[in-house]
């Protein structure tokens, strides 16, 4: 592993540490294991451990370690709450389905009581009643803490255009600062999304930005080269916590090797 910069600021982004490993299998299991210290820690302050699950396939490969030795061993799985960061306007055993990928991947394999698992009801035909629901769901489950529900830790990924959760490039749920989930149409795919927005993401005690392969190597050239014009979405996050980057080698092709 090669730690490239620490609690440094490029623009508007606070960097925090960004770790970068020589090939995925390494990246998983880094990021399963700092999973579960984020969750013994959590359990060990405040006796219970919240966590908001991203979809993609990085995220799905890293799902199914936790279930496997010696990651199943070490979860507190029964202090753990289960939440998701977006959720695509899909039933729940729809292939696309974000809670279908990680329930399949992790959540029906893990002793977690049933009453942890907190999904988005994005079948609903009615994408924003849908958001409003799981608005209401942090409120009751998520501490909160200074004003807003506040996570123990956020996984994300980030995408090529440089989406984070269902936060695209262009969508108006990037100024959204009132509401904790918001419903919003995403024209460049045709679709309503639902997702957390940044106020509440930005408030996690941690956040985990995932990137592995090549093809994530130019935005995120342009995300750590400290233009302050946010051009992406994760260049808007403002974390307040703590915020870690787990990189491959090839997504971090473009990146300085040190600063």
């Amino acid at each position: 592993m090669v730690t490239l910069f620490c609690s440094a600021r490029h623009g508007g982004l606070r960097l925090g540490k960004v770790n970068v490993f020589p090939n995925s299998e390494a990246l998983n299991h880094a990021v399963a294991s700092a999973i579960v210290k984020c969750a013994q820690h959590s359990v060990a302050l405040r006796g219970r451990f919240s966590i908001a699950l991203s979809g993609g396939e990085t995220p799905r490969s890293i799902y199914q370690l936790l279930h496997q030795v010696p990651f199943h061993h070490q979860m507190p799985w029964q202090q753990t709450h289960i939440f998701f960061t977006d959720e695509r306007t899909v039933p729940p055993d729809h292939k696309d389905s974000n809670f279908g990928m990680a329930n399949s991947a992790l959540l029906s394999r893990v002793p977690l009581l049933q009453e942890n698992i907190h999904r988005i009801e994005a079948e609903d035909p009615q994408p924003k009643a849908a958001a409003h629901r799981y608005a209401e769901t942090l409120e009751k489950f998520v501490p909160r803490r200074h004003q807003l529900p506040q996570f123990d830790l956020v996984l994300l990924g980030v995408g090529t255009d440089g989406h984070v959760a269902s936060l695209f490039p262009g969508t108006t749920i990037l100024q959204e600062t009132a509401q904790l989930v918001a419903a919003v149409m995403v024209e460049k795919l045709k679709t309503w999304r639902i997702s957390l927005t940044f106020p509440v993401i930005n408030h996690a005690d941690n956040i985990f930005i995932i990137a592995a392969g090549s093809e994530k190597a130019s935005v995120l050239e342009e995300v750590f080269a400290g233009n302050s014009q946010a051009k992406f979405p994760v260049q808007q996050l403002q974390p307040e916590g703590n915020l870690s980057w787990f990189l491959d080698k090839d997504a971090a092709l473009k990146l300085p090797s040190s600063k």
